[in-house]
């Protein structure tokens, strides 16, 4: 889940990018921060929550 993970963060965030390059739509990266930050930290705690424990895959 990790790998998959980590994969779709980086298509989103390229995406986004591509997006605000070719004008498609515009982003005040600084302001969406401010507003959104806690919902970084609720991903993060999502991915961990689901991310396998190495301890429990050896026993």
């Amino acid at each position: 889940m990790k790998g998959n993970f980590a994969a779709i963060v980086l298509v989103v965030v390229g995406a986004v990018a591509l997006g605000v390059n070719l004008d498609l739509f515009e982003l005040d990266l600084v302001a969406l921060l401010r507003k959104w930050w806690p919902l970084l930290l609720i991903g993060v705690g999502i991915a961990l929550f689901f991310t396998p424990d190495e301890s429990k895959k050896g026993s």
